[in-house]
């Protein structure tokens, strides 16, 4: 009998120990995957926003579906300019008053033109899966919103691409999962989405924390 209250003992204190360093192991682990994955997902949401913002900047609003971002970066260009500044005779003020006066103005040249494709991507194709989500086992990709926002009376564009955390941490323990999802802290991805941009307010940055690198 001691011998067997010896054994149960042994095997009980085993359990026990497995389950304290489960514990202390499964979230040191999960935040191995977790930030691995985001770093993932950032970098093609940093890539979402450079185009999007490129879309503003040729066209005026941003995109709201993946097709037309896509064939924007295929086709657009970017004007060169450049910003010199000069003075000409004020014609008005010589017929008014009979008197020469030369004001200053700023000219806006036009050097030529860049394909919007090579100066945001450098030749490569990544932008024509920028928007699956880059995590094995998911086939999903980002939500991507356009639209407006009224500022004192102006319609001002803005946008807003995401991905839950549970799609990222799909295979994960449920409970850390759900932990994650109510984070609130300077270090890490607030809340229950990884995101760029806003449908709120206007915004072009993302929810990330600078480990990530650059969120603006």
């Amino acid at each position: 009998m001691k011998l067997i209250i010896q054994l149960v003992l042994w095997i009980v204190i085993i359990f026990l120990g497995y389950l304290v360093f489960n514990s202390i192991y499964q979230p040191i682990k999960f935040n191995e995957v977790k930030e691995a994955r985001y770093a993932k997902v950032i970098e093609n949401l940093k890539d979402i926003r450079d185009a999007e913002l490129a879309h503003r900047q040729v066209t005026g609003r941003f995109a709201g579906e993946w097709d037309n971002l896509v064939r924007f970066i295929d086709t657009a260009q970017f004007t060169l300019t450049q910003r010199r500044d000069t003075t000409v005779m004020d014609e008005e003020y010589r017929r008014t008053y009979g008197v020469d006066r030369r004001i200053e103005i700023v000219v806006i040249d036009t050097l030529g033109y860049k394909s919007v494709k090579d100066s945001l991507f450098q030749g490569t194709d990544r932008y024509k899966t920028m928007m699956n989500v880059p995590i094995r086992g998911v086939d999903r990709q980002f939500e991507l919103k356009a639209g407006t926002v009224d500022k004192s009376g102006t319609k001002i564009p803005v946008f807003e691409a995401r991905v839950a955390k549970e799609v990222i941490l799909h295979d994960q323990d449920p409970d850390l999962v759900n932990q994650e999802k109510q984070v609130i802290s300077v270090d890490a991805v607030n809340g229950p989405y990884i995101s760029v941009g806003s449908m709120e307010e206007v915004n072009t940055s993302g929810n990330w924390p600078k480990i990530y690198g650059n969120a603006e």
